[in-house]
């Protein structure tokens, strides 16, 4: 049987509680193996970059001077081409993680951005709240949804990079990924971009964390219609600045892992 890892996880807590439990008694033998167990599913679901359920890139190669820069929750006309702006002026490529209903509304920057050697990653289709409650079909169908409309602007049949909304994950994201061969990409610094409104401040977190192979989370969208965040307009050229004072290069995150 070709189960995914988290199957694999459940089966053996399962395993684990039953044995237990025929040992010592239901009392005893719950206690301290349910502990555990609710202690590796929650690890699971809520870090980003576990990799209890599924394998989880974080960060790529640690030699070299390469870092990935990311986008998530975009595409916003109002934010993204200004984003797209200061990357070609600055010769760096990133990695936009779009919202499927975004991408299709603007698919004339999707198009931008993969004309100008930048990567579409896939970031869900609705980016719902609680996207990490669908069952395996419908999970399935939403992530499906994406990578259709960024297939058709790349050109490919090649499977997208996929960042799960807010970073959590579950069973039946582990099994989507498990058949379609999904590559799941997390972060190793995050820009705190959602809470922070001081672009001097964002950029100051970013430049004090990064080193080579890091892959930095960062925002170009917003998950609520009408929302926006712009702070990383004014961010990313102290950012991008700091990164040639580092000698450091900003690829997409497929570069950063090809090395």
């Amino acid at each position: 049987m070709n189960l995914c890892r988290a199957d694999k996880v459940l089966l053996g807590g399962g395993a684990v509680m039953l044995g237990s439990t025929a040992l010592f008694g239901t009392h005893l033998g719950l206690l301290a193996p349910a502990a555990g167990f609710a202690a590796v599913m929650l690890d699971g679901i809520f870090r980003p970059s576990s990799s209890t359920f599924c394998p989880t890139i974080v960060n790529g190669p640690r030699n070299g001077n390469r870092v990935a820069l990311t986008f998530d929750d975009g595409p916003d006309p109002q934010t993204t081409p200004g984003v797209l702006d200061l990357l070609g002026e600055a010769g760096a490529h990133a990695t936009f993680f779009t919202i499927g209903r975004y991408l299709e509304r603007h698919t004339a920057i999707g198009a931008r951005i993969v004309a100008e050697r930048h990567e579409l990653g896939n970031h869900s289709w609705r980016h719902a709240y609680w996207h990490n409650f669908y069952g395996t079909g419908t999970y399935a169908a939403d992530l499906a949804r994406n990578t259709a409309i960024i297939r058709q602007l790349t050109g490919t049949t090649q499977e997208p990079l996929y960042r799960p909304p807010i970073g959590l994950k579950s069973p039946a994201l582990a099994r989507v990924a498990h058949a379609r061969d999904l590559r799941i990409v997390a972060w190793s610094v995050h820009s705190r971009d959602t809470l922070i409104r001081d672009p001097q401040r964002i950029a100051e977190r970013v430049l004090a964390q990064i080193q080579p192979g890091d892959i930095v989370l960062m925002h170009d969208g917003h998950d609520l219609e009408g929302h926006h965040r712009r702070c990383v307009i004014q961010a990313l050229p102290l950012i991008l600045h700091g990164l040639k004072d580092r000698g450091l290069q900003s690829v997409t995150v497929s570069e950063l892992l090809a090395r």
